[in-house]
């Protein structure tokens, strides 16, 4: 039996992220969202969630981005810059984490009061995942799976895509080799996960076409999944116009929208005998 769960992340970073993956899940086939909760939408998209009881919602843990943090910057010096804003993105994290630079007390604070914040604002959570999979990464697995059991989640995505999917997407050499070492990660992560008692999907899709998927590639991950549990990861939105102002990403938001409102795609899941759930039904 094929079952997939549809993660929509960065749900309260943006209202256009908001409107596109509500739109998604109540028209479409998206089924989960990541919610991050030191997201300047958040609390809207908590009050959009309690609206749409058939979408899964989970905490999207974040350390990057160049956002602000939950808390405030004088508690976390080594973890900020200057600006008081998170950095950028997980290399730049990475050198600095793995050369000593920030202090593990303030990874483990932040994500403390991230987890207390999505556990206290009235929905059920279902799992945890993270903004840029940092939390495979060696080191930060440990806290994360930590803190998750000391708070009862037990749910967790794990990242790794397969070694040689291309799904019809023309990737470049840089997006591969990054796909191919937080595989790597995933792989080494899976392990503790397993012996501290966390389940997550099986399988895993959207990670080498983050942020460019569409209606064919969407198409043609339905068309290979295997028998078990997969998640595809997507990034949906509207007003394309007004977050590509806001964000740097060069992400094709309405595009991913589309490509699980698509009647065609809808067609393809009940071909192929696709039954669709969130992470609650893990």
């Amino acid at each position: 039996m094929r079952k997939l769960i549809v993660n929509a992340d960065d749900f309260g970073l943006h209202p256009a992220i908001n409107a596109g993956i509500i739109k998604g899940s109540r028209e479409g086939f998206i089924t989960s969202t990541s919610l991050m909760c030191s997201g300047d939408a958040f609390e809207d998209a908590v009050l959009q969630a309690k609206a749409t009881p058939a979408l899964g919602v989970g905490i999207h843990l974040t350390l990057v981005g160049g956002g602000k943090p939950l808390l405030q910057a004088r508690q976390l010096r080594t973890l900020v810059d200057e600006s008081g804003l998170l950095p950028a993105d997980y290399t730049v994290f990475a050198k600095r984490w793995y050369a000593g630079r920030i202090k593990k007390t303030e990874v483990i604070s932040e994500l403390q009061a991230q987890l207390e914040r999505g556990l206290s604002c009235g929905l059920q959570i279902t799992h945890v995942d993270s903004h840029q999979h940092l939390h495979v990464l060696p080191g930060i697995v440990d806290i994360v799976l930590k803190l998750c059991s000391e708070f009862g989640i037990k749910k967790i995505r794990m990242p790794q895509e397969g070694w040689f999917w291309r799904g019809g997407f023309n990737s470049s050499a840089g997006r591969l080799i990054g796909r191919e070492g937080l595989s790597f990660c995933s792989a080494l992560a899976k392990m503790k996960a397993r012996q501290a008692g966390f389940v997550y999907p099986q399988y895993f899709f959207g990670m080498l076409a983050g942020g460019n998927l569409n209606e064919f590639l969407v198409g043609e991950i339905i068309k290979n999944l295997p028998d078990g549990v997969s998640e595809i990861m997507t990034h949906p939105g509207m007003d394309a116009e007004s977050l590509e102002t806001t964000f740097s990403w060069q992400y094709h938001w309405e595009d991913e929208l589309n490509a699980f409102l698509s009647e065609k795609n809808k067609c393809l899941l009940e071909q192929q005998k696709v039954t669709l759930i969130n992470f609650g039904g893990l």
